[in-house]
């Protein structure tokens, strides 16, 4: 373990300059992904609020807090939030902007006038959002589904859907920032077998941004067109057809899950092979699991539309590749546990979080696999069992490995260490309270609740209090560490350049870096990943 630091580095990328300007016009990678994150944490409480509302109101089985329209327009601006301006840019922008370079032994990204525009189009995208959330909100899922969307509903949702098509072309430009970053700016040595898995998993990750996002683009902007124009694309009394939306907006909103989850991958298998102090099991196996969910993430939209007019054949091959996109994630969960297998583990905060995201994924993945078969995805279709499926997928898996990366490169962005005590803490009250929050859905989603409901039959009011206890207990764990690491950055003690004797070009650096990182081109000559056997022993 690396010795604490006496004092911090005199020149770091965090006072090299001053002043609002020098912070609005940075290129630097760091800066950067501090702007992400203080935008997005303000979204996240955001759409946390609008959950909150949701959640009293459904405490009772009658409509008494909000009124059915109300109601409608919470769920849909707590599904758009937390999706386009949480959980799409929380780990690529915000820890992805900060570590690449340093991962890749470069200066910066490829291009770092574009990585500031795509922060400034996620602000005006979100501008937008603001603007609806102001004037009365949105009514129509955070699906758009039409005809709805497009022809009928009473709400703002031309300006919502502007909000997202600008916000996609900032995920785009990111995307393509760390394609070309990854391929040209490696340090020597720094071979794809030498990769770090986080590179893999944010590589795989930025390919479907770069493939998919255009497709719901064009999506928003045809409900757009046929909501102002009257253009008949999807209402079938002008000539339309609802499905053509529902296979373009599908065919980016499931690869846009493995967007949300793949650079969760990613985290965990950093921090798994920092906490066990080894090797990542089988290497070559993970990192190819990235690449396999990207690719045959765009194969498996179909089983989202079991329910419409589409073929009997199309859906068993849906079904089909459904099953099979399972084999990929299971790999990944299956090489984690192996690696803490006979390893040194340390049950350090980011780690607990590790834990928290195997479990709560494993969950999330089989839940999943019945809404892959026909018979019984015809049963839970629309109802609560999905939400909660939902729900383990990105708030158990993606928000917990978010939460975990936070903690592991806190000391690297700040130079301080935080009350590792507290953050255990809040890391089980996240644990406890998700899984009295969502647990109780898949019982009443099976039994029949139907999900976007204000109102529901009183035989599901207990699982209802369960899971509004459940969000209190969730929210008091996330806002437990915005409290304790607002503190660490004036009280806490100093991190050092490696507080957890992690291995990776990150670490070589001073904590907080300098502006550009490295004084001079490393040149990569291990492994990934590798641990002496002496140091195993020390640890």
């Amino acid at each position: 373990m690396s010795p604490t630091a006496t004092e911090l580095p005199k020149i770091h990328y965090l006072n090299a300059a001053y002043g609002l300007k020098s912070w609005l016009l940075t290129t630097d990678h760091k800066r950067i992904a501090i702007l992400y994150l203080i935008t997005v944490t303000l979204y996240f409480f955001l759409g946390g609020f609008f959950a909150l509302l949701v959640r009293l109101e459904l405490m009772t089985p009658s409509s008494d807090l909000l009124r059915p329209e109300t109601y409608n327009r919470m769920f849909t601006m707590h599904g758009i939030v937390m999706i386009f301006f949480f959980l799409i840019p929380a780990i690529p922008a915000i820890i992805g902007n900060f570590v690449i370079p340093m991962m890749l032994g470069a200066r910066d990204l490829a291009f770092p006038r574009l990585n500031l525009l795509s922060w400034y189009l996620f602000m005006a995208g979100g501008l937008f959002t603001l603007y609806v959330v102001v004037v009365g909100g949105v009514d129509t899922g955070w699906t758009f589904y039409v005809p709805y969307s497009s022809v009928y509903s009473n709400s703002y949702v031309v300006a919502t859907g502007l909000g997202v098509f600008v916000t996609g072309f900032s995920s785009i430009l990111t995307g393509l920032n760390f394609i070309v970053t990854t391929h040209t700016m490696r340090a020597p040595g720094l071979t794809w077998g030498r990769l770090p898995l986080f590179m893999w998993s944010l590589y795989a990750t930025s390919l479907v941004q770069v493939l998919g996002t255009p497709v719901l683009a064009i999506a928003v902007a045809l409900v757009g067109i046929e909501r102002i124009w009257r253009v008949g694309i999807f209402d079938p009394a002008l000539g339309g057809d609802p499905i053509l939306y529902q296979h373009l907006f599908w065919f980016y909103s499931h690869p846009a899950v493995y967007i949300m989850v793949l650079p969760a991958f990613g985290v965990v298998s950093e921090l798994v092979q920092t906490f066990s102090r080894k090797r990542i099991f089988g290497y070559k196996f993970v990192a190819g699991a990235s690449i396999g969910i990207a690719v045959y993430g765009f194969l498996v939209w179909g089983h989202h539309m079991f329910t419409t007019r589409q073929s009997v054949y199309a859906g068993l091959i849906f079904s089909f590749l459904s099953y099979f996109i399972a084999v990929p994630s299971g790999i990944k969960v299956f090489n984690w546990t192996a690696t803490l297998y006979k390893g040194s583990v340390s049950y350090q905060t980011p780690m607990l979080y590790t834990f928290g995201f195997i479990g709560l994924f494993t969950i999330g993945g089989l839940t999943g696999l019945f809404l892959a078969a026909m018979g019984l995805d015809l049963h839970v279709h629309d109802t609560y069992f999905v939400v909660a499926h939902f729900h383990y997928i990105m708030v158990g898996g993606t928000v917990m490995a978010y939460l975990g990366a936070i903690h592991y490169y806190w000391p690297k962005m700040t130079g301080r260490l935080y009350p590792d005590a507290w953050g255990r803490f809040a890391a089980l009250l996240v644990f406890v309270g998700f899984n009295l929050t969502f647990f109780p859905q898949f019982l009443a989603g099976y039994l029949g609740m139907p999900r976007r409901y204000a109102a529901y039959p009183e035989e599901f009011h207990l699982l209802n209090v369960m899971s509004t206890a459940g969000a209190s207990i969730l929210g008091v764990g996330y806002v437990l560490p915005l409290i304790y690491l607002l503190w660490s950055l004036r009280h806490a003690p100093l991190a050092g350049p490696n507080p957890w004797g992690a291995r990776g070009l990150e670490w070589q650096t001073p904590s907080p870096p300098p502006t550009f990182n490295f004084e001079r081109t490393p040149i990569v000559t291990d492994e990934t990943y590798e641990y002496s056997l002496e140091e195993e022993e020390v640890v």
